[in-house]
């Protein structure tokens, strides 16, 4: 295994944040995790998947309205994702331990597997952001050249103008290709899996399975391979774009950093807090719409910073954190707009296919 990068010692500045983070919550009296929004979403979007994929098998629709519908369930699939399989999975959806895993389930029905996840996501991107050859979101490689350190083709010379179709691949490269990937190599980038039980063995095959029975066997007996793959390619289209696009916006812009351990020590020249404020970016955190459907996650720096919080909380929360990052002088991205950081990504990807 590779030697992994090691952080500066933790300084003022984390301890201060989270003494002001304590207080915040200390003072307003709230728990932590979601709360009775948060559930009451979480109803209504997984009600909408079910209602959805039912009408669609079993009560088919003409085709200009079917094709309608998978676009809305894409969307659907994808805010599921952001709202109560991530929260589940970083176990602040709830104070209830066994909520938290049927919330994170919920990515196993959809053809993820919650156990790659929560290694790949909790343990190497939220500990090693933006950090070549170990942080795999940035590995779309050779399609794509995410960092400066990355090899250089000619076609990524257009990748900010072919992002678009590659990014609705994402769910279906995930599914089928991605996970069994990390399965039988063992590994998320240089870090070894941790060895897997014979229950998760039986988790990771069993919901495999159990997507395929839901998404592509019974579809294709209901209504016919063509209108499978149309409905499908569809759906899944839309739910890897959104996915995509939202986590991009998070790390891969023009102001976020991308720290390169020493050569000799592999050391890196900050403490883990503020690396995560460096290599985040936050986006049309006033936009209460875009807040509710991408659960938060436009609030990166927050949940970078406090992964164990529920994104409910980090619309208040923010305020504390930006304060104190004034005050030590830690430079805080934001863009105002979401558009703003579409097109600070499109002109990162730019500068990433000419450099």
């Amino acid at each position: 295994m590779a030697t992994l990068p090691k952080f500066a010692p933790p300084r003022s500045f984390h301890a201060e944040l989270k003494r002001r983070t304590a207080l915040y919550f200390q003072t307003a009296g709230k728990a932590q995790t979601g709360n009775g929004q948060l559930f009451g979403k979480a109803a209504l979007l997984l009600a909408g998947l079910v209602g959805l994929y039912v009408h669609l098998i079993f009560f088919t629709p003409p085709v200009g309205w079917a094709v309608l519908e998978c676009v809305a369930m894409g969307t659907v699939a994808a805010c599921i994702g952001f709202n109560v399989m991530h929260d589940g999975a970083h176990g602040s959806f709830s104070k209830h331990p066994w909520l938290n895993r049927f919330a994170a389930f919920t990515l196993n029905v959809m053809g993820g597997s919650s156990f790659m996840w929560d290694a790949k996501h909790n343990q190497v991107h939220h500990m090693y952001t933006n950090i070549e050859g170990v942080d795999d979101d940035l590995d779309i490689q050779p399609w794509m050249r995410m960092t400066p350190d990355q090899k250089r083709y000619r076609a990524h010379r257009f990748q900010h103008l072919y992002f678009w179709a590659l990014y609705c691949l994402l769910y279906i490269s995930w599914i089928f290709v991605t996970d069994y990937q990390k399965y039988f190599t063992g590994k998320i980038g240089p870090v070894p899996l941790k060895k897997m039980t014979w229950g998760d063995q039986l988790v990771f095959w069993g919901f495999k399975a159990l997507n395929l029975v839901l998404f592509v066997a019974l579809p294709i007996y209901e209504v016919g391979v063509a209108g499978w793959a149309l409905g499908f390619l569809v759906s899944a289209g839309v739910t890897g774009f959104v996915l995509s696009i939202v986590f991009q916006l998070a790390h891969t812009v023009e102001h976020a950093a991308f720290p390169v351990p020493q050569a000799a020590t592999g050391k890196l020249e900050d403490e883990w807090a503020i690396h995560q404020i460096k290599t985040t970016a936050n986006f049309a955190t006033d936009n209460r719409i875009i807040s509710w459907l991408v659960g938060g996650l436009n609030f990166q720096v927050e949940h970078h910073l406090f992964p164990k919080i529920s994104h409910v909380h980090y619309p208040g929360l923010s305020k504390v954190i930006k304060a104190t990052c004034q005050e030590f002088g830690v430079p805080y991205n934001e863009y105002p707009k979401m558009w703003y950081a579409v097109v600070s990504h499109v002109a990162f990807l730019r500068q990433m296919g000419r450099a």
